[in-house]
């Protein structure tokens, strides 16, 4: 793992209405890794307790990798994915 890269993390899109939950799922990636990536482009969504969230990119560059696949579980504060800056 690479300290120029950046992580895509589930706590800043965590839906606030399901602020007792724990954990969640990724219930559908739109960006495949190896792919270009502009800030602010939809990554991915996020479903924690029946709320879907979109995640964007936090930077622009390459999606370099995918930590958490489409139905993989997660729990605060994981990496969903890796984004090798521009």
């Amino acid at each position: 793992m690479s300290a120029e890269r950046v992580a895509v993390t589930v706590d800043e899109y965590w839906p606030a209405d399901a602020d007792e939950s724990e954990s969640g799922v990724v219930t559908n990636w739109f960006v495949r890794e190896g792919a270009s990536v502009a800030e602010g482009d939809t990554l991915c969504e996020i479903q924690v307790e029946k709320v879907s969230a979109d995640v964007v990119a936090p930077v622009g560059g390459t999606l370099a990798e995918v930590a958490l696949g489409e139905d993989a579980e997660f729990d605060r504060g994981d990496t969903l994915a890796w984004i090798e800056p521009a």
